[in-house]
Formats: structure tokens, sequence, C-alpha cells
């Protein structure tokens, strides 16, 4: 099918919509991105143009500069005491990679062979850049099925990782809700008290700006110029770490100093906008998985995720009971591997939308669970997936 640049933009809404409507609709049992996921793919085995997301202008360029600017934003919403005590996140995150590692590499290599256990476990335990390098590398060495098989494990676990997520964060979220409705557990609203927001800014030198200065532009500005220094830093240090990592972090420091405001794409009205586009070049990658792929690899493809998400809920629940992580935060941590960002946040945002009864108690839940599964989504699928890719093409050598 033909289409222009409106009709692409709107198919892919409707796409989007369909997904945020059923997930509203049955409280977040059934997540958005599940929905759209499978609208996408079945779009794409019928009627949608395989570069219908670069058709509508939703694409590269426009998905980079919303992905430097979504995290950074990610960065302002937490401080530097928050992100210290991510330390447990780390671990649990580490320990999930090391049992998806497990799993695949004793069960899938006993059932599926040792070469497919090596290329297929890297891109189960993070994203696009690890499912590349083990394709290229199976390609070089003549294993065209399974430089297909990185590709498609890269596309399906996100069919495995949502809704599991969407599970164990909905029932973490009720025992939050649960403590915090008795007053078990205390907590105040940030975006109510000013007093709490300099509280936790300790390290504030900048002074804020003027409500009537402080315009949508001059808000994306300042975001603008961190991303960039993020980007420039790592770009001069050889990305020894992620530049999406370092987004992270300058987001944090930026927002502790006073030099841009804790939420600015919220304030500037554009945070909407710009997770459209993420999501829109996510789901893109979609097109890849053409029905034929799926019905050749289909038996290695899903029991290599069976025994990859079994390692990961065994080695996360034991790692959260020795750091006293209740087994569905923990286990929610670990799936980050499976998809990173943005589907943690909008997994997040949906299941606290889903239990919360007003927009304190929604964003209660958003502070208690967001920064763990921001965190263990970089540690999992920006870092470790990477490194872990860069060790596997030795063995196949």
């Amino acid at each position: 099918m033909q289409m222009d640049i409106i009709m692409a933009f709107s198919f892919i809404l409707i796409a989007l919509a369909i997904g945020d409507i059923i997930s509203t609709r049955t409280k977040a049992f059934v997540p958005s991105v599940f929905v759209t996921a499978v609208l996408f793919i079945l779009g794409f085995w019928t009627f949608f143009p395989k570069d219908i997301v670069d058709i509508s202008s939703l694409g590269m360029p426009a998905a980079q500069l919303a992905m430097y600017l979504l995290i950074t934003h990610m960065g302002t919403m937490m401080s530097v005491r928050e992100l210290a005590k991510q330390w447990k996140t780390i671990t649990i995150a580490i320990g999930g990679i090391v049992g998806v590692v497990l799993g695949v590499m004793t069960l899938g290599s006993a059932i599926f062979g040792k070469e497919t256990a090596i290329i297929a476990t890297p891109p189960l335990t993070g994203g696009l850049v690890a499912s590349i390098m083990m394709s290229e590398a199976a390609e070089k060495m003549g294993l065209t099925d399974l430089s297909v098989l990185a590709i498609l494990v890269y596309v399906a676990q996100g069919f495995a990782g949502y809704p599991l997520t969407a599970l164990a964060l909905k029932k973490e979220g009720t025992r939050l809700l649960n403590g915090y409705r008795s007053g078990e557990i205390k907590w105040t609203s940030k975006s109510n008290s000013e007093d709490v927001v300099e509280e936790k800014s300790k390290f504030r030198v900048i002074p804020p700006i003027p409500e009537n200065y402080n315009t949508t532009y001059v808000i994306l500005m300042r975001l603008g110029l961190v991303a960039w220094a993020s980007v420039a830093f790592a770009t001069v240090t050889g990305e020894v770490v992620s530049r999406y990592v370092i987004c992270l972090l300058f987001g944090v420091i930026a927002a502790e100093i006073g030099f841009v405001d804790r939420r600015p794409l919220n304030l500037s009205g554009s945070f909407g906008w710009l997770m459209t586009l993420l999501m829109a070049f996510i789901f893109a990658g979609l097109s890849k998985a053409t029905p034929e792929m799926v019905a050749k690899m289909a038996i290695p493809l899903f029991g290599i995720i069976v025994f990859g998400v079994l390692g990961m809920a065994i080695l996360s629940l034991i790692m959260g009971k020795v750091l006293g992580v209740t087994k569905e935060m923990a286990f929610a941590i670990s799936l980050t591997a499976l998809y990173g960002f943005p589907p943690n946040y909008i997994l997040t945002e949906e299941a606290s939308k889903a239990l919360a009864a007003d927009k304190d108690e929604m964003e209660f839940l958003m502070d208690n669970m967001l920064p763990q599964m921001l965190v263990g989504g970089f540690t999992t699928v920006t870092i470790a997936s990477v490194i872990l890719a860069g060790i596997f093409i030795k063995f196949l050598h």
C-alpha cells in the first residue's frame, strides 16, 4: 500500500491508541506495548510498508533526538541520593543476566546446540546493539539461520517481558499502596511541596528562573544543552560508558544543581510527543520478523526465551531475597533486560495508573518503582548486554 506522511502517521497512532485503550480497559492486565507490538507485526505482514515509520517522519534522526532528551529528562526525576541507593537494583539486574546465561547455556545448549545458545544469549539480555553484533558474527560464519535467530530474539523477547512485568509491577504496586494507605509507608508528594524538592537538592547552586521567563523554549534549551554535554562527554571518553547512561547521570546532576527543572519535558508539554516518536521507532524493528522467519525458527526461539526467563527468575528472586527486595520488584527489575527503555517507563506508568485512586497515589507508585526500573534497564540493555556480546562472539571462533 502506498502511504503519504499523514496516512502513515495516522496508522501508527491508531496502533498506539488501541494499545492504550485496551490497557486502560483491562487495568494494565494486557500492557499497551504488547497490544501495539502485535498490531505492528500483523500490519507488517499485511498492508504496512516496511518503512512506515520513516514515511511518517517518526524514525531517525528524530527518534535519536527523542532518546537523548527523554533519558536526560528521566535523570532529572532522580536525586543523587536516590541514584546511590540503586546499588541493590544494579546487583539484582546483573544477577538476572547471570540467570539468563545459565538457563540458555545449560538447557538451551543441550537441546538446541552450543552455537544456537551462544548466538541467542546476548540478544536475550539486552537490546538492538547486542542483537546486531551476534547476527553479524553468525553471518560471517555462514550460519544464516542463526543470524536470523539473533534478530528474532530481539524482536520477540518483549512478548514474554511485557505481560510478566505488568503482573509483577501490579503486585508490587498493590503491596506499596496497601502500606501507603494504612500509614505504614510515609511519603510526601514532590509536586505539591517545593520544600521537599529544595531539601533533596542540597547541591543546588543555580537559582530558579522566574516563571514568566521559563518558557517552553527556555526549558527545552536547558535540557538540550545537558543532553549535548552528555553525548560530547561520552564521545571524548571513547564511550567507555554508554552515552545513554551519561545522559541519565548528567540529568541527575543538572537537576541537583538547579540547571534544569525536575521533569522538564512535562513542564514544557513535550513528553507525550517525544515518547510517541520513540515508541514508533521501537516498533519499526518488528518489520524484520517475516512469517517465514518466525515459522522456521519458532521452536528454538520459544525454547531459548523460556529457558532464559526461567534462569532469570530464579537468580533474581534469590538476589532479591538476599538484598531485602520483594520478589515481584526483583523479577520486574530483571525483566527490563527483555525490552529496556522506553517500555520500562510505559509499563511502570500503566501499572501505577491502573492501581492509583488519585494523582498523589499515582506519583507515590511512580516514585517508588520507576527509579529501579530505569536503572535496571540501563544496567542490562545498555551496559551488560554489549559486554556479554563482545565476550560471546569470541566463543564462536
